[in-house]
């Protein structure tokens, strides 16, 4: 990045769109891992990133961490470019460099920091304030911080989260009916990266509150996605969830809709149950004829092929049912196979595909 592009010359950073402000902050970030990555030379990129650290430098509070890091930058870069070539420096230098390095990558984690102060303060802001009038500064904010959790755990970032309750927040928005589809598919996207970035802490959130409820009333691709996510998740509890508040009806309604990718998520997600769900969840579809529904749509959709099958396997394989329960859900996924199919040819094909698709 060339020095002229930065344009923070005031220190209230208030004063500068948030997006602007961070896409500023990622260059400057990126401008450090540059250093890291070239620091047993500087190029004329290198040089770039370092002109920009330093520019930063000069807007900053004297006594920050970050100040701190780019003054130490500063003193190690000039001492390694204005020293003489000489066995000194020939036995220092990699030592400088190192320091150069591990200088950077402090300098990185700042930056970083600062990144996830000013993304999650103010998407807590724009929630709470019920500020959704700039629904792609929302869309974009919500899609930062699922892509930042989804980068693994940081202790700081979650105990911002928490401080913030920021949670709670996104599950307002989800919840919301008068919000738009896209801000409360894209609230539920970032509920599911919390539950991956801690789920000890975040899944008792989901489990209290009506989140299931939510995804399926919205009834798309997206929060469908976000539902099958959050059962791989979440597992048996979820499922016991979705059973008891009697929304696997809704689920397997799902299959008969007319976007074909929303039917083989319905799909998906009725096999997720199966794998991980307890008897009354299973018994609960049977009573939905999902069965009847599959061979159906085996029938008639090559996208459908061996759904049969793979339910039945879903259930011997899973986690949620002990063995005499598989076996008698397969002998009753048999029964409905036969009195399901309309020639004696197709009930055949889809018997063997039950009997020899599942292990023994």
């Amino acid at each position: 990045m060339e020095e002229e592009e930065l344009n923070l010359n005031n220190n209230n950073n208030n004063k500068i769109p948030i997006t602007q402000l961070i896409q500023v902050l990622e260059a400057l970030k990126q401008a450090s891992q540059n250093i890291q990555n070239h620091h047993n030379h500087f190029s004329d990129s290198n040089s770039s990133s370092i002109k920009a650290l330093f520019q930063l430098h000069t807007i900053l509070p004297t006594n920050s961490n970050i100040s701190h890091h780019l003054t130490h930058l500063k003193s190690l870069v000039n001492s390694l470019q204005s020293s003489k070539p000489s066995l000194k420096s020939f036995i220092t230098r990699p030592l400088s460099s190192h320091s150069i390095t591990k200088t950077s990558a402090a300098i990185e984690s700042e930056l970083q920091s600062w990144i996830d102060r000013e993304t999650v303060t103010t998407l807590s802001c724009l929630v709470s304030g019920n500020n959704n009038e700039n629904e792609d500064e929302l869309l974009q904010l919500l899609t930062r911080f699922s892509d930042r959790v989804s980068q693994g755990f940081n202790r700081e970032l979650q105990q911002l989260v928490l401080n913030l309750k920021l949670f709670c927040s996104l599950e307002s928005l989800l919840f919301d009916p008068k919000c738009s589809h896209r801000i409360r598919e894209h609230a539920g996207f970032a509920i599911s990266a919390l539950i991956r970035f801690n789920k000890d802490v975040f899944v008792g959130e989901v489990l209290m509150n009506p989140t299931v409820e939510a995804l399926i009333d919205i009834g798309s691709v997206r929060s469908i996605e976000v539902l099958c996510s959050l059962i791989r998740l979440i597992r048996s509890p979820i499922v016991d969830e979705i059973e008891s508040n009697g929304e696997i009806t809704k689920i397997i309604a799902l299959l008969n809709s007319d976007n074909m990718k929303l039917s083989l998520l319905a799909m998906e997600c009725v096999l997720e149950i199966g794998y991980f769900g307890r008897k009354e969840a299973v018994e609960g579809m049977l009573k939905e004829g999902v069965v009847e529904k599959f061979v159906e749509l085996q029938r008639l959709e090559s996208e459908f092929a061996s759904c049969v099958a793979r339910f039945a396997v879903q259930l011997e394989v899973g986690e949620g049912l002990r063995q005499r329960e598989k076996r008698s859900f397969k002998g009753e996924i048999l029964v409905r196979v036969r009195e399901a199919c309309v020639s004696d040819a197709e009930a055949a094909t889809i018997v063997a595909e039950v009997l020899w698709g599942t292990s023994p």
